[in-house]
């Protein structure tokens, strides 16, 4: 018997779009998470983990999709391929069946790690960002308190930088880059106009 063709799709917050992930891709099933990669604590991971059976296929779009962390990542094909499921990850081309070669092992290692690094740096770049901005005085959160909605047609051209223009009207990164669920912040006790002029 052929055993069914799995998706998993995972995106970190819920106003992301998950179509570009598995697009144009045959599946019988698509489990997706709305949720941060840092552990597996994920509600449709553990579902897709206890749907499978042996001669399924899971497919992801790419390893960090699945895991965030190398030790995450090993143990999340370890666990599927030792009942049987076969792993497939689009964006790497890699598959795991739980018969793998050194090598294959080897680049499920490299490539985990490659992933992890790049989540930390991620994680640095914040915190260094957020220093900076504690720094200079500038607001280094949302505030829920002035949140304000406004049309996506006055946002920056995509030429544009995000974090300059949220210096310059005073309003969170996140206001700049999404605002429909982004906020707008105080600045000198004055609300700062939307126009990115």
């Amino acid at each position: 018997m052929v055993g069914q063709r799995i998706g998993y799709i995972r995106v970190s917050t819920i106003d992301q779009n998950t179509e570009r992930q598995l697009d144009g891709i045959q599946l019988d099933k698509t489990f997706t998470d709305k949720a941060s990669g840092k552990d597996t604590k994920r509600p449709q991971l553990e579902q897709m983990m206890s749907f499978v059976r042996s001669g399924d296929t899971v497919i992801v779009h790419s390893m960090d999709r699945l895991a965030r962390n190398l030790d995450d990542l090993r143990r999340i094909v370890q666990t599927l391929t030792g009942k049987g499921v076969r792993m497939e990850f689009i964006k790497e081309h890699l598959t795991f069946t739980g018969e793998d070669s050194p090598m294959a092992k080897l680049m499920l290692s490299v490539m985990g790690a490659i992933h992890e690094f790049d989540r930390a740096l991620i994680k640095e770049r914040q915190l260094e960002g957020i220093a900076l901005a504690k720094k200079r005085g500038l607001p280094t959160i949302c505030q829920p308190q002035f949140v304000k909605f406004f049309t996506p047609s006055a946002r920056p051209a995509h030429d544009e930088s995000g974090s300059h223009h949220s210096t310059r009207l005073g309003v969170c990164l996140e206001y700049v880059q999404n605002p429909v669920t982004g906020c707008k912040t105080l600045k000198n006790n004055v609300l700062q106009p939307l126009n990115f002029v």
